[in-house]
């Protein structure tokens, strides 16, 4: 019996330090908004495609996705671009922290005049990468090669399109690693605007 108290006093412990998150959570859904918080990766990726549908499935109030993500997996990331796209409600993105490789093309993809930037985050913007080492035969590595060439011309044209840079620039710009501070990446088209950080007096 007392064995059984112990372990219900255990588990209302429990519920309790788990409802404040719970709770923030919640307000976070009343508010439509997203966190993509590290790696894009296909976890990540499907927990954000759902939050994007069953938004815009109850009506087409704003989205807010919130971004502090080294960027991750190419194919993860198309889908939550592709979901941004679809969705009827406009898509508003805020950067915090930092925005790189496909983190900064989902930054922009956002309704132009509805994305932003925290004054100290950064933004990157690079050529796909190629992780780890390519073994088989030198057909199969040649095919791998041409579908990097490829997905690198789509996220280029998706730079383009959503900045309003020349194609030739975004070409030249992530032939390496291009960073850009808040106001840079404002300047280059990737946000609308700066939020600054700072209180009022």
């Amino acid at each position: 019996m007392a064995g059984e108290k112990k372990e219900k006093d255990k588990e209302d412990m429990m519920k309790s330090m788990m409802a404040p998150g719970r709770e923030i959570e919640e307000q976070f859904l009343k508010r439509r908004e997203i966190f993509l918080w590290g790696e894009i990766n296909d976890e990540s990726a499907e927990s954000i495609v759902k939050k994007i549908l069953y938004f815009d499935g109850q009506g087409t109030d704003d989205i807010t996705i919130f971004i502090n993500s080294p960027g991750g997996v190419i194919s993860s990331g198309l889908a939550i671009y592709d979901a941004m796209q679809f969705a009827k409600s406009d898509i508003a993105t805020v950067c915090m922290g930092q925005a790189a490789s496909m983190a900064s093309v989902l930054l922009t993809a956002g309704t132009k005049g509805k994305r932003s930037v925290w004054e100290h985050a950064r933004v990157l913007i690079h050529q796909p990468l190629i992780s780890g080492n390519m073994f088989g035969p030198a057909s199969d590595i040649q095919i791998q090669a041409e579908e990097m060439l490829r997905l690198r011309e789509k996220l280029n044209q998706m730079l383009a399109d959503h900045t309003g840079q020349p194609l030739k620039k975004i070409v030249e710009d992530t032939d390496r690693d291009f960073f850009m501070s808040a106001d840079e990446a404002k300047k280059y088209g990737i946000v609308d605007k700066v939020i600054s950080v700072k209180k009022s007096k």
